[in-house]
């Protein structure tokens, strides 16, 4: 009688053991074997499907991960576990948002809220169900409310002793604050969220979503040297989980970015690359940022062509090439074009967190295009935003800005040193290109104050970086910079001064200029009070006759 029981007992004892070896797996994080381990054994216990549903998802078995957590939900709403159940329902449900899949992660999100109003407030799960409407208020630019329902979501994880809560809702609340421009609190805030992921017990999947989304956050705000510090600390928690498959590929767009940034751009490129592949099968929401990324790489290379590519294929993917795009309609030297774009970004990004970036490229292409009391505008605003942080990086941006409008404006002397501090700065923070292209304007700008020994020294320092970088299209714009005659214009007029000179020799009114030369009437008047000034001269009659006495008419 006992032999027919014992091939039973044989399988109970080898489903048992695979049990054993898949949590073992799990412990390791080892998540692909503890994937296939714990989905051989099929298990019952609410603890193994979680461990099987985590597992499954970090390893890139999407199917296998909805099927595990919706096993879970079933069995804890059998036990009568209302809170763990609503915490299943939230997590797959969250998950299915991150593919794509909206109609059945509503679904599930629905049900989970549906279940937590039934229960009351019996647990954290309750909280978990603030996420999506924290994130629908900071994508709808609603930061106040998005900031008290994080704040919510902290409170009732504190009160219930939840780390994946806490970390969610640290995370949320700097967020909403950076995202409306209380940058400095909102980076503490971050740093507390990676302080919490780091030395509490938090799941793998809020710690690999806190980790992107906190570098993502410090990028956006331009913090490079926070984004480096977590990026590097995210590459080494991937590193030491060679089986997780999910957050590798937002991993290598950060270190793609911070190698940029630094200089090293073979290397970033590779990076960039290899995100897309990882990213691309099956596609993943971050696939965007990664085929944004190559662009931007293209675009800085001279590979204009494939720029386009990359930036129509991240359109593609949801995310508006910004403000990539437009300045790629700037070097391929379509200036109308890309003069709509920056007008059109920086009216639809107010009060975003990509905002100042978009200011910053704005200024850029309305110089080209001599708009420079638009620039000036754009500048102004840049350098409020500037003001409310203490963001190195972004005050370098609006230095920057600040002395290319001057020296638009042929205010050399002022310019000087605005371009000085941003090159400064980025080379306090490692960044040669940002440094070597704010060379290339203070080199202008010696340049119209007669100082042609000091601008041939930084055109030369740019072109070497330039040369290292494989920045082609900067290294082009000196080459032809170093080409033109170094010679010491009338009374140290700049070009555009000698332009509204000529002008005025002419007999035009300063209407009749502006129109001319597409700037403002106050911009002519402005140069015309620097003409006068440097030249010193009383009139405008004395001006036309300096004029003709030096050749410029």
């Amino acid at each position: 009688m006992g032999s027919p029981a014992a091939p039973r007992c044989t399988r109970l004892s080898s489903v048992a053991d695979e049990v054993e070896r898949g949590r073992a797996a799990f412990a390791r994080r080892a998540w692909g074997d503890a994937a296939a381990l714990l989905a051989a054994a099929a298990p019952s216990d609410v603890d193994d499907l979680e461990r099987l549903a985590v597992a499954a998802q970090l390893a890139g078995h999407a199917d296998e991960s909805e099927q595990a957590w919706t096993a879970a939900h079933l069995e804890c709403a059998r036990l009568g576990d209302a809170d763990r159940a609503v915490r299943c329902a939230f997590w797959l449900g969250f998950a299915l948002l991150l593919r794509g899949d909206i109609a059945q992660g509503g679904g599930w999100l629905g049900r989970a809220a549906r279940m937590a109003e039934e229960a009351g407030p019996v647990g954290a799960g309750h909280g978990f169900l603030l996420v999506p409407a924290i994130l629908e208020a900071l994508d709808g630019g609603d930061h106040g409310r998005a900031g008290a329902l994080a704040a919510e979501a902290v409170d009732i994880a504190q009160r219930f002793a939840d780390p994946d809560l806490l970390a969610f809702g640290l995370l949320c609340r700097g967020e909403a604050s950076i995202a409306a421009r209380d940058v400095d609190p909102g980076l503490r805030l971050l740093d507390e969220a990676m302080l919490s992921v780091t030395t509490a017990d938090v799941s793998p999947i809020t710690t690999g979503i806190v980790y992107c989304a906190v570098i993502e956050a410090c990028v956006d705000a331009f913090d490079v040297r926070r984004a480096a510090e977590w990026t590097e600390a995210l590459r080494r928690w991937c590193a030491a989980q060679p089986q997780m498959v999910v957050f590798q590929g937002q991993c290598l767009v950060h270190r793609s970015q911070i190698l940029q940034a630094r200089g090293a751009w073979a290397d970033a490129v590779a990076e960039a690359e290899h995100a897309c592949r990882r990213l691309a099968d099956p596609p993943h929401p971050a696939l965007a940022y990664a085929l944004y990324q190559q662009g931007e790489l293209h675009r800085l290379r001279g590979d204009l062509a494939d720029a386009e590519r990359a930036y129509r294929a991240a359109s593609e993917q949801g995310f508006e090439p910004a403000p990539g795009f437009a300045l790629l309609r700037l070097a391929q030297s379509n200036v109308r074009s890309a003069v709509v774009a920056v007008r059109r970004m920086a009216e639809e990004s107010r009060g975003g967190i990509r905002h100042p970036g978009i200011l910053a490229a704005a200024v850029e292409v309305l110089l080209a295009a001599g708009e420079v009391d638009r620039a000036r505008s754009a500048c102004v605003e840049l350098d409020g935003l500037a003001g409310t942080s203490d963001t190195p990086l972004l005050r370098a941006a609006a230095d920057h800005a600040i002395g290319s409008v001057l020296l638009a404006e042929g205010d050399a002397t002022g310019a000087l040193p605005a371009l000085r501090r941003a090159c400064a700065t980025w080379r306090e923070l490692e960044m040669p290109f940002d440094a070597a292209r704010a060379r290339v304007q203070v080199a202008l700008a010696c340049r119209a104050l007669g100082d042609d020994d000091a601008a041939a020294l930084e055109l030369d320092a740019a072109r070497a970086t330039f040369e290292r970088l494989g920045a082609r299209p900067d290294l082009a714009r000196v080459a032809e910079l170093a080409a033109q005659p170094f010679r010491r214009r009338p009374g140290t007029l700049t070009a555009r001064e000698c332009e509204v000179l000529r002008l005025v020799a002419t007999g035009r009114t300063n209407r009749e200029i502006a129109a001319e030369l597409v700037i403002s009437e106050h911009t002519v008047a402005r140069h015309l009070q620097n003409i006068f000034s440097k030249l010193d001269l009383p009139s405008r009659a004395a001006a036309t006759a300096y004029a003709y006495e030096h050749g410029l008419v």
